[in-house]
C-alpha cells in the first residue's frame, strides 16, 4: 500500500435497535487499493460497506474521504459519485436498455451533456464486453450480463472508489468467471476497491489487503498472504479451513 490514504474509518459503530451490528471499526484505504472483506454471513461486512456509501447511517464514528468527515456531508450524491457502488442484485433501472442504464447518472449527478455521457457509456460497456448488448433491457440479459452493465454503470461515473457487495452471490456459477474477469482487469488497472466476497481464491489473488470480520468486529487484517498463508488469530483459521482445498 502507497501512503496516500482515500478512505479512513475510525471507531465506527452501527446499531439497530438493541442489535450491535459494528462494533469500533477502524481501518483505511490508500489509492490503488484492492480490499477483500471476509467473513461469515452476518459479520457485519455488507453493513459496513453500507456505512461507507451511506446507504445507512453509522451510529458513532467518523468516515473520513480524502479527510472529510462524509457522515455530515450535505451532498450525498456528490459522495456517491466520487465513492461507487455494485449490489449482488444489481439494481439495474428495468424500464432502460443497458445504455440508458450507463448514461443517466454522468447525466443527472455529473451534468454531462447526452452526447458525452453516450460516449463515455459506449466505452466502459465495452471495457466489461457488453457491447452487443446496449441496446438490451435487464431482463433480457442474464445475471452474469446484468453485473457486468452494472459495474459499467458505476465506472461512467468515474469513481475514485468502487465498493462491492458481493458481486457474485446472486449469479449461477458459470457466471461467477465473466464478473471476476472484468473485477481482475480494474484491478490490474489501479481502480482502488473495496469488495465483500465469499470467492475466497479471487480474494487471495487479487488484493493487496484483507480484512477477516467476525461478530462486527475486525478480527484480523493483512495482505492476502498473511491472512491466507499465516493467519495470527485462530477464528480466522477456522473460518478458513473449509477453503482449505481452493
Amino acid at each position: 500500500m502507497d501512503g496516500n490514504k482515500i478512505i479512513e474509518i475510525n471507531h465506527l459503530g452501527k446499531t439497530f435497535g438493541k442489535n450491535e451490528v459494528l462494533k469500533d471499526i477502524n481501518f483505511s484505504i490508500s489509492e490503488g487499493d484492492v480490499t477483500c472483506i471476509i467473513g461469515a454471513s452476518g459479520s457485519g461486512k455488507s453493513t459496513m460497506l453500507r456505512c461507507i456509501n451511506l446507504l445507512e447511517t453509522p451510529t458513532a464514528g467518523e468516515i473520513l474521504f480524502r479527510g472529510e468527515d462524509i457522515t455530515k456531508t450535505k451532498n450525498v450524491a456528490a459522495y456517491r459519485a466520487k465513492v461507487g457502488m455494485c449490489f449482488q442484485s444489481f439494481n439495474l433501472f428495468s424500464n432502460m436498455t443497458a445504455l440508458k442504464n450507463c448514461m443517466i447518472g454522468p447525466m443527472k449527478v455529473l451534468k454531462k451533456s447526452r452526447e458525452e455521457a453516450e460516449k463515455d457509456a459506449l466505452f466502459f460497456l465495452d471495457k466489461v464486453g457488453m457491447s452487443p448488448y446496449i441496446k438490451a433491457k435487464p431482463r433480457q440479459l442474464s445475471g452474469g450480463q446484468q453485473q457486468r452493465v452494472a459495474i459499467a454503470r458505476a465506472l461512467a461515473m468515474h469513481p475514485d472508489v468502487l465498493l462491492f457487495d458481493e458481486p457474485t452471490s446472486a449469479l449461477d456459477p458459470q457466471m461467477v468467471g465473466e464478473v471476476l474477469e472484468v473485477m481482475k482487469t480494474l484491478a490490474a488497472e489501479g481502480l482502488t476497491m473495496i469488495i465483500v466476497t465469499h470467492e475466497m481464491a479471487f480474494a487471495r489473488d487479487v488484493s493487496n489487503h484483507v480484512v477477516y470480520m467476525q461478530d462486527g468486529v475486525i478480527w484480523e487484517e493483512g495482505s492476502p498472504e498473511e491472512i491466507f498463508g499465516n493467519p495470527s488469530r485462530q477464528e480466522t483459521r477456522d473460518f478458513l479451513a473449509r477453503f482449505i482445498n481452493m
